[in-house]
């Protein structure tokens, strides 16, 4: 499950003064971390390190985070995702309580967005080398575009309650826009149901944060700059935010695409035209109340590109960030809800 996206930094020491600072000085900032979903995950929570421990709460987030991978992996050939991609019969097959979850959310931005997210938009991802596949040595041409985008469409996919089915027996799904933001939600309800409710939890760049820090302070969470710099030397801070209790998603094409003789070819494909993006929009921030959402909203917006984009973004009323490139450098624009967020 590798989707690449541009990586929110985590500015921890950068907070804003809150109105009711704890008072409990034997709490800290526990901080978990582990590999999963092909990145890394950071987890802070405001508790004391013996209750941790007792909890056994990095035991339980891995077990969470596994199940996720074993439900909705395409890089892995035995999970449910990928036995339902291999199969070639369109009869409705039962599947998991999460991967349902998953994929009524996608869907349905699907259709909000009109199409602009597709998660039956893999064969196409892995047509042009950003799946599991082996990235090709030419651009694919006309035919063999219109060949894959035949293989593709939501309208091919049914999903009722727990019942899976697709019309052709080639249908691909692939949950990278949604899936990690996924695996955010889930671990932050983990940690919510064994009672502690300040927390900061990451995976690959995608967060959701909850009440203070251990000091009584807000969160602040720092949106990169979107340089192009596959080496990851030149990061820098763009804008500073403090999402309160919400969750962060952001969407770049700056970090993961190549180049065929002076060419960038973004590993954001367009559904409608079967090719990478082609406009200036290089990444969108969304908050949202679940990861998962934000997850495929950004992706959504940055399909659209920076006017359709930002006029969907006010029509829907959600609070996100547009950074553009321009000749003379950054250009920014936010929707008024993204505003409050603003340090």
């Amino acid at each position: 499950m590798k989707k690449i996206k541009l990586l929110l930094v985590m500015l921890l020491t950068i907070s804003v003064a809150a109105c009711f600072p704890s008072n409990n000085s034997a709490k800290t900032e526990v901080l978990l971390q582990g590999r999963t979903m092909g990145t890394t995950y950071s987890i802070k929570v405001v508790t004391t390190i013996e209750r941790v421990a007792s909890l056994k709460l990095q035991e339980k987030i891995d077990v969470a985070l596994v199940q996720v991978n074993d439900e909705m992996s395409t890089y892995l050939s035995s999970s449910e995702i990928s036995r339902f991609n291999n199969s070639t019969s369109t009869a409705p097959v039962e599947i998991s309580d999460g991967f349902a979850r998953v994929l009524q959310e996608s869907m349905r931005l699907g259709q909000l967005s009109s199409g602009k997210l597709d998660i039956t938009v893999g064969p196409l991802v892995n047509l042009w080398g950003f799946g599991p596949e082996q990235r090709p040595e030419t651009v694919p041409n006309d035919e063999v575009l219109a060949d894959t985008r035949a293989r593709i469409g939501l309208k091919n996919l049914h999903l009722h309650g727990n019942t899976l089915s697709k019309d052709i027996p080639n249908l691909y799904i692939d949950l990278s826009t949604t899936a990690k933001g996924y695996g955010v939600d889930v671990v932050a309800e983990l940690i919510e149901a064994n009672g502690i409710v300040d927390y900061l939890v990451e995976i690959g760049g995608e967060m959701r944060l909850k009440g203070f820090k251990h000091t009584g302070e807000l969160w602040a969470i720092a949106i990169e700059k979107p340089i192009l710099d596959t080496s990851g030397e030149q990061r820098a801070v763009h804008q500073v935010i403090i999402p309160k209790d919400n969750a962060v998603a952001t969407s770049g094409d700056y970090r993961n695409y190549f180049e065929v003789e002076g060419q960038r070819f973004s590993h954001i494909i367009d559904p409608a035209t079967g090719k990478p993006i082609d406009h200036n929009l290089v990444s969108v921030t969304v908050i949202s109340s679940s990861s998962m959402t934000a997850d495929g909203l950004s992706t959504a917006l940055m399909v659209m590109g920076p006017d359709e984009g930002l006029k969907f973004a006010q029509e829907h009323e959600l609070a996100a960030l547009f950074i553009s490139k321009t000749e003379h450098g950054f250009k920014e624009a936010f929707t008024v809800k993204f505003r409050q967020y603003l340090k």
